[in-house]
């Protein structure tokens, strides 16, 4: 038993003493460069730059923060004793922070401290440099980073770090990274012809922008065999950059077409059930936009750990308040004038005039804050193709929108009345349906539909008196181009629309596009006047 205490004691001692050297070891690398980091701040850019060498020479990663805080003008020098500080603007001057241990070290007045100075030249050299000193780092993240800042920087000096580091590595993905960056490095190397073309093959295969410029440099920059490899190479991704602004441009016009879907598909069922011109229908989704500002602003003030569910929050009740307007409307204005288009256009757009200087009244004339959740902010790539959350959460929700809706058109009671109604009034109501309450709640469901759209259209808009002015006339459009009252035509017009109108702006521009496309619509129904797909029944064909 004493001696198995013993031999723990032992390991102990042997432990303690390892760790008690290695602290040793690294105040001593610590002291080393100590040195270096304050001559940072003596003589020009020339010495300046010779220091970060020097700093990059020693291989230590502990000078990383020191290198960024000099590249974002962070780096400063305390006049008493020319000791360097990485400094940020805290009370009446500059909190310290010691550039190699990132520790607290005091703060200091604005006179007793001056900034290192940097230019463009020292920002690419260090940027080179991070890159270098960072491609061995344990984590992987840092690793990929860094082969990216060697990739961006073309610096040949990063050709034998690169190396070193591609035999040790052992991820694919952050080795392709470096295999890339390799290439770009060696393309401005005096390595041989026969590298060189086969960096290009490397760049080539990256088909993406920045890869386009870095071959346009070498092809105007030699002569022979690399210039053809370059021309070559450069026509093969000016190829695929097209195809992928084409999908770009696609998904785009998809991403519009979803949120005309929102905006219009409410539009479709009151348009096609009660042939009312509904100036006010934008006004509903504003209505919807500023429930779900009033949801997160309770949700900061009260609850913020429920902010990632504010949406799921607001689009009840933002389903139920516009809905319960869209009801008490219809009762109170738009059922004295059925018949009359004229009158509803002018009393809607009056009532849309009222909605505006109320929210304006109540919340004001400016655009309100509505934030993303944390599970639609930010981005992913496909390919060359780049695809927000937010957009791909909406279109999404839209589809789910059309489902549902469809669901309870075809499959309830209501539906079934609703179709009815829209078909033909009189039969309907000689069978015993109630047309008015018909009436009511589906102008209540379409302004309810308006609410949710408000709520989606929040994550990518401003949210302002405003919003539903911006959609109304394309609703419109939408609606009398798919077919009135079709919620098919309504799908395949808002996604005709909108992809054609992404693939015009790059050529007319935003207003312009919008007007050939107004044109367009105007051809079309002087030969189809019931749009893409009619409504067939005896109502209609009368």
């Amino acid at each position: 038993m004493s001696l198995a205490r013993s031999l723990f004691a032992l390991l102990g001692l042997v432990f303690l003493l390892g760790v008690q050297g290695q602290s040793v070891q690294a105040q001593e690398n610590l002291d080393a460069l100590r040195p270096l980091v304050n001559n940072l701040a003596k003589g020009k850019y020339d010495e300046t730059q010779r220091q970060v060498e020097a700093l990059v020479a020693s291989g230590d990663p502990v000078v990383v923060p020191t290198l960024k805080a000099l590249r974002a003008g962070d780096l400063y020098v305390r006049k008493a004793d020319g000791e360097v500080f990485i400094a940020t603007k805290g009370g009446k001057g500059y909190l310290l922070i010691d550039p190699l241990t990132t520790e607290n070290a005091g703060e200091a007045g604005r006179r007793d401290v001056s900034k290192i100075k940097v230019n463009n030249r020292l920002r690419r050299v260090i940027d080179a440099s991070m890159g270098s000193l960072t491609l061995m780092a344990a984590d992987p993240k840092v690793r990929l980073a860094a082969a990216e800042a060697v990739f961006k920087a073309g610096d040949p000096e990063g050709l034998e770090p690169l190396e070193a580091a591609l035999q040790k590595e052992t991820d694919d993905d952050v080795r392709l990274v470096m295999e890339q960056a390799r290439a770009a490095a060696l393309l401005n190397s005096d390595r041989g012809d026969s590298d060189k073309l086969e960096a290009i093959e490397t760049i080539a295969s990256i088909g993406n922008r920045d890869a386009l410029s870095l071959l346009i440099g070498v092809r105007d920059s030699t002569e022979g065999a690399l210039q053809e490899a370059a021309a070559a190479a450069i026509t093969k991704i000016e190829k695929s950059l097209a195809m992928w602004g084409n999908a770009q441009n696609i998904w785009y016009g998809i991403s519009l077409g979803s949120v005309l879907l929102l905006a219009a598909i409410g539009l479709a069922i009151t348009f096609g059930v009660m042939g009312v011109i509904n100036m006010a229908h934008g006004e509903m989704v504003m209505i919807g936009a500023y429930v779900t500002f009033v949801v997160q602003e309770l949700i900061r003030n009260s609850a913020p750990w429920l902010f990632d569910y504010s949406l799921f929050i607001a689009l009840p009740l933002a389903f139920l308040i516009s809905g319960s307007i869209g009801v008490a409307v219809e009762r109170g204005i738009i059922r004295w004038l059925y018949g009359r288009p004229l009158e509803t256009l002018l009393a809607t757009w009056g009532l849309s005039l009222i909605l505006q200087q109320a929210i304006r009244s109540l919340f004001g004339p400016t655009n309100q804050q509505v934030g993303n959740p944390e599970w639609m902010s930010g981005a992913f790539e496909l390919g060359q193709l780049t695809i927000t959350y937010n957009r791909m959460w909406i279109i999404v929700f839209a589809l789910l929108v059309f489902a549902g809706l469809m669901l309870v058109l075809k499959k309830t009671p209501f539906g079934l009345f609703t179709r009815a109604v829209t078909q033909n009034r009189r039969m309907a109501a000689s069978m015993g349906i109630r047309t008015p309450w018909i009436d009511a709640l589906t102008f209540g469901l379409g302004s309810g539909i308006a609410g949710i759209a408000g709520v989606a259209l929040s994550q990518i808009d401003n949210v302002s008196p405003n919003l539903g002015q911006g959609y109304i006339i394309d609703s419109f459009m939408v609606v009398v181009f798919g077919g009135v009252g079709n919620l098919w035509g309504t799908l395949v017009g808002a996604m005709t629309l909108g992809v054609v109108n992404k693939f015009l702006e790059p050529y007319a521009g935003a207003v312009l596009g919008k007007i050939f496309v107004l044109v367009f619509i105007i051809l079309f129904i002087q030969k189809r006047p019931r749009g893409l797909f009619a409504l067939k029944g005896r109502a209609v064909e009368a």
